[in-house]
């Protein structure tokens, strides 16, 4: 068995607007264990992308619990959040937030003053395989090459996690695919613990783990008897 490196108990945010409340999650327990790949499946408004924000130290929750390895982030203030994530986290969205001024390389690299100890900015560039294109900028780059580049500035850090939301709700069937491969890649050659968001099922089959959610609640958690590649996938 796997350490598992987030342990979650009890999780529950409520956001207000407008004298509204809204529920986002609702007494949440998951564990993910070190150098898994979980994909977390639902529709808008399950609460995935408020429990990938809470466990990679974008948000915090109205009560209950995170532990990443021994560290109590729901107790952490901001400054030990920062730090949670500057050290340990590498974030990959579905729109890519490249500098437009800045090439390839440059904007992998921006992230390297902040990490402890980060790659070779050329070896995280390789790792996507954009070598070629370190020189441009992003104007001149397709939308999947814009995404890993994204992936590149963020395993740059040579983080302990990878968390994606929806990154290839932005791109084409096979330049998707392109996209979870390098994901894949990753998750695999340095067992960064992986964690996808995305409402399309078929992604689901390459996990280790699915976590589905609805109105804020974990509906179900099944393990994948047999993993598939990106290039299995099918949607």
């Amino acid at each position: 068995m796997r350490l598992p490196v987030f342990r979650v108990r009890r999780l529950s945010k409520t956001y207000t607007s407008c004298e509204v409340e809204v529920r986002a999650l609702r007494e949440v327990d998951l564990e993910i264990a070190r150098g898994e790949f979980i994909v977390l499946l639902g529709a808008s408004g399950s609460g995935k992308s408020t429990l990938l924000n809470i466990l990679g130290g974008l948000d915090s929750a109205t009560s209950g619990q995170v532990l990443f390895g021994t560290q109590d982030l729901s107790a952490a203030g901001e400054a030990d959040l920062t730090a949670f994530r500057r050290r340990h986290v590498g974030f990959v969205f579905q729109f890519y937030n490249l500098i437009p001024s800045l090439t390839v390389a440059e904007n992998v690299a921006l992230v390297t003053d902040i990490a402890p100890d980060p790659m070779p900015v050329d070896e995280a560039v390789g790792l996507v395989g954009l070598a070629p294109r370190s020189r441009h900028f992003p104007a001149q780059l397709s939308g999947g090459e814009q995404q890993r580049v994204a992936i590149a500035r963020a395993i740059v850090k040579r983080p302990d996690v990878l968390l994606c939301d929806e990154p290839t709700g932005a791109l084409d069937y096979a330049t998707g695919k392109l996209v979870l491969e390098v994901i894949a890649r990753i998750n695999a050659g340095f067992g960064t613990t992986t964690v996808v968001i995305t409402h399309n099922a078929a992604i689901a089959g390459m996990a280790d783990r699915v976590v589905k959610l609805g109105d804020g609640r974990i509906q179900s958690v099944e393990a994948n008897a047999h993993k598939l590649t990106p290039s299995e996938l099918a949607w």
